[in-house]
Parts: C-alpha cells; structure tokens; sequence
C-alpha cells in the first residue's frame, strides 16, 4: 500500500504544515504575553502619573475640589485598606511594579473590589492617602479575534507554501518517472531542464546518460544485427550443399550444425532488436492455450506442454511480445529441461503472474544471478547445441519493456521456473507503444 508520507510531495507537505504551525503558535503566545505585559507597564505609568498629577494639585490649588473619581483619605481612617499578601500574581506584580515606580518607602495597596478598582498610595511626605482609579488588567480572552487572522494567515501560507513545494518536486517525479522507463528498456526523451540548480545539473547529467547508453545500445544493435544479416546468405548456400549430399548420415548431420547456426542468427536479431511491440493485445491463457496445442502437435507422443491457467480475460498482453516470450521458453525448456513443461497464470496482489517451468536439472544456485546475462550459457548446468545464451535474456528485455519483473530461479519440486509479474494496470491496458516487432 502506497503511503502519500513516503513521497518527496508529503513529507515536504508535512514539514512546512508542522513549521508554520509551530511558528504561528510561537507567535501566538508571544504576542499574548507582550500584550499582557504593555497592557502592565500601561497600566502603572497612568497610576504613577495620576499620583503625581494629584500631589501637584494638592500643593499649588488646595482649593480647587479634586475629580469625583480621586480622593485624600485620613490615615486614621477605617476605610484604608489593609495590607493583602494574597493578592493574584498579576495584580501583586502590578502592585510591586508601582511601588519601584515611586519614591522609596511608598506605600501601596489596592482597595476593595468594585467598579473601577482603585490604587491607595501613601508617601513618606504625604498627609493622606490617595486614591486613585486604577486601569483594568483585562487578562487575553479564550477565544481571541487575532487566532481568526492567525487562522487565516495559516490556511494562505499553507496553501502557497505546498503550492511551491508541488511545482518543486514535479521535476524530480519528472526523472523518478524517467528512471523507470529507462531501467525497463523504455524509450526516454530528453527531459526539459528546470528546478534548483542541483535538480537542473542532475537532470542534464541524466539526459547525458541516456545518450551516450542509447548511442551504445544502437551501435550494439547495428553490429550484431549487421552480422547477422551477414551470415544468412552463406548459411543458406551451405544447406543447399548440404542437402545436395549424398551420404544420409553425413548430410543430417551438416544440416543439424545449419540449423543450430541459424537458430544462433535469429536470436542475434531479435535481441538487436530495439523496438516496442505494436501488435495486438490479445488474452494471455487463451495465447497459452493455442501455443501450447502447436508444441503438443509437434510433439505428439505425450503431454510435453502442461497449461494452469487461472488468469482470466483480464491479463492481456501483445500478441507478439506473448509470442516471443512462450516461444523462447519454451524452447529453453524443450532443449535443455524435462517435461512435462508447464504454463501457468494467476493473479497475485502485487499484479498478474505469468510462469514457465520444467522439471529438468535445473541451474545451480550460483549460475542464477547470469541466467539472463546476455552471451552467457550455463553449460555445467543445462549443456546443448545451437545456442547462444540469449534466450532468457530476450525474454526479460520483453518482459521489462511492458513494466514487468522477471524472476529466474529452481523450483520446489525440481526444474528451472521462470516468473514474469506485470502490474494489474499496464498488464490490462496493454497499450501498444511503437513500431511492430516480429
């Protein structure tokens, strides 16, 4: 199952949701906090002000009567509050922050509760206590406007942030998607170079790659398909002298090397062969069927070709490319296996199952991981004639160039088994791709 965190989008989706979140929230509290404290420091400046302005009109117009809201208590009075120890944090700190406002041995407390609160002061020089109404510590609501705007703020930066991050990894998915085209065979054109610098580097180097390799693979191509070529005009005057020969015993067995050296040169040009298949997609047990009913009648004294087929219509692949595939299996399986050789399909979670197996010798366990090197034949293992190890390595280019993975190994029960698993998409869809092959 494919998680969206275990892609380049989502985890840097999660990494700019998680930093923007942490930062908002950083902000939030910092701002919460320095609004509480100005809202303090506010607060003591008015009193240490109104203080003042009192004390100055009480000295230069004693006579003019002081606002409603200010007042001169006695000391003596029974209305002077006294002093409280357990005030609430804030207030308490308001409380000290007036105190060291003031001249030393001031005097200060906070009156009764009512509506607005009031500030008693008493200075060292001073004959009465003033009172004076003090400004409200308003603690921050729960529910504050400024976490909308922090919302809102969040959803945009959001919102651009995965903008740019989506048109940052696009170019790399672009090369990701590239890579695996060209792993599987696949046709690659030259991906537009765009992205950070970096992504811009890789993505020429890997233009770079793909020529000079695609450059390699046609001179490969050119050569062995030119040689080929070649040799079919004098292979073909030497069966004809061949069968010209007099001596029965001598001209089968002249005949048998052209066979074998014929069977050589085609394998040569298909596995030079650079083209995509373009034929038909055509249901893959009803092809079993019908190929493994033409091995059966040139074989006709025993079941030499088994089917177990349990695919279904929906596994369907190029004709052509079917073709090729059972075909040269099957002839690895016939030259160098044991019968009965059976055909297999099914459909399995990770796509549709396509297998050939015999139950011959086998290959030894260290000659596996060359099965399907190009020029390779495991003689030791599965000695014959008239081959030219490229067999099974037709058969995984094929098997790569329609998304598939080949699997080459011994099976349980004795025999070499060879399993090719396409995905459930590219295996139902079979969409032809290029020119026809064969």
């Amino acid at each position: 199952m494919r998680r969206p965190i275990d892609s380049l989008f989502g985890r840097l989706a999660l990494l700019v949701v998680a930093v923007l979140l942490i930062s908002h929230f950083a902000w939030f509290v910092l701002i919460r906090v320095e609004r509480s404290e100005t809202q303090t420091r506010y607060a003591v400046e008015e009193a240490a002000f109104l203080i003042d302005a009192v004390r100055q009109h009480v000295v230069r117009t004693p006579t003019v009567p002081l606002p409603s809201r200010v007042q001169l208590v006695d000391p003596a009075s029974p209305e002077v509050p006294p002093p409280n120890p357990d005030l609430p944090p804030p207030l308490k700190r308001f409380v000290e922050d007036v105190r060291d406002r003031l001249p030393p041995g001031s005097l200060v407390r906070v009156g009764p509760p009512r509506h607005p609160p009031t500030l008693w002061v008493h200075e060292a020089a001073d004959q009465d206590w003033i009172v004076v109404p003090m400004l409200s510590l308003h603690p921050p609501r729960p529910r504050d406007q400024m976490l909308e705007w922090l919302a809102i703020i969040f959803s945009i930066a959001v919102m651009c942030a995965l903008f740019v991050a989506w048109r940052l990894q696009q170019p790399l998915r672009a090369l990701a998607q590239a890579v695996v085209r060209f792993g599987r065979g696949q046709s690659v054109p030259p991906l537009v170079e765009r992205g950070p610098r970096e992504l811009r580097d890789l993505t020429r180097g890997f233009n770079q790659m793909v020529r000079e390799v695609s450059r390699t693979e046609q001179d490969r191509a050119v050569m062995l398909a030119g040689v080929a070529h070649d040799l079919k005009t004098p292979l073909a005057r030497l069966r004809l002298r061949a069968e010209m020969m007099e001596e029965v015993k001598l001209r089968d067995g002249v005949v048998r090397d052209v066979d074998s050296l014929a069977h050589i040169v085609d394998q040569f040009l298909a596995f030079a062969h650079d083209g995509n298949d373009r034929s038909e997609p055509v249901e893959v047990d009803a092809q079993c069927v019908r190929i493994a009913r033409t091995y059966r009648a040139v074989a006709p004294g025993g079941p030499a070709v088994r089917t177990e087929l349990a695919a279904g219509p929906g596994f369907r692949l190029p004709a052509a490319t079917l073709e090729r595939i059972l075909s040269n299996l099957l002839d690895n399986a016939h030259a160098y296996g044991a019968p009965p050789v059976v055909i297999s399909t099914t459909r399995t979670p990770a796509g549709w199952e396509l297998s050939v197996s015999d139950h011959g010798r086998g290959i030894a366990p260290q000659d596996l991981v060359n099965a399907s090197r190009p020029f390779v034949r495991l003689d030791p293992a599965r000695g014959g004639n008239g081959h030219s190890g490229l067999g099974l390595a037709i058969v995984e280019r094929l098997a790569r160039r329609q998304g598939g993975v080949c699997e080459i190994g011994n099976a349980q029960e004795g025999g070499l088994r060879v399993a090719m698993t396409f995905p459930h998409a590219a295996a139902a869809r079979a969409t032809p791709q290029s020119e026809s092959a064969w």
